[in-house]
């Protein structure tokens, strides 16, 4: 017993003294997804997410001077040139959030900005608006036609009407 006492003691010491130290919390888990090739018109970008509301904004593929596109039924010249933004939206909030990408606009050199062109979405068949549910990520493709000499410099995001805004008037800019 006399043995016992002096161990526990001493055990007892170094258990204070272990959890004196900090603790390093584990880095959290995340998913490893595949690199995918970038298409070959295209750049790919290294840009920061952006918010605007609950939605989240990654660019991660930019093409301009495009002078046509071409679908599964026709070919379209641009009137300009064509701009296509590949871009993920991921809804960061707890409700569904009613996303309109024909919303979003690109912003040109000369401050002027585009709204994107419904023909050309349509040929490339994407989504014109779609249901962005809680914590959903969607990657698709918006279409530009704008004049030739003109520039694009950002994206106007606007990720839908949110519980604190209602209207979302204000989008975030975010450069390309």
């Amino acid at each position: 017993m006399r043995l016992l006492l002096p161990a526990v003691a001493v055990l007892m010491l170094l258990s204070g003294c272990a959890s004196a130290e900090p603790s390093t919390p584990p880095a959290p888990a995340t998913y490893e997804l595949p690199p995918r090739p970038v298409r070959p018109d295209e750049t790919a970008l290294k840009v920061p997410p952006a918010k605007n509301g609950d939605t989240e904004f990654t660019l991660i593929g930019f093409a301009a001077g495009l002078p046509s596109i071409t679908g599964s039924h026709t070919e379209m010249l641009a009137k300009g040139q064509y701009v296509r933004l590949r871009l993920v939206v991921t809804n960061t909030g707890t409700s569904s959030v009613l996303f309109d990408t024909m919303r979003q606009l690109l912003v040109d050199d000369k401050g002027a900005t585009h709204p994107p062109d419904e023909q050309a979405m349509l040929i490339k068949r994407q989504p014109a608006q779609f249901d962005l549910g809680h914590s959903v990520r969607v990657e698709f493709d918006l279409y530009w036609d704008i004049p030739k000499d003109r520039k694009p410099v950002s994206l106007r995001a606007f990720g839908g009407p949110t519980i604190t805004d209602m209207k979302n008037v204000n989008g975030t800019d975010i450069k390309i």
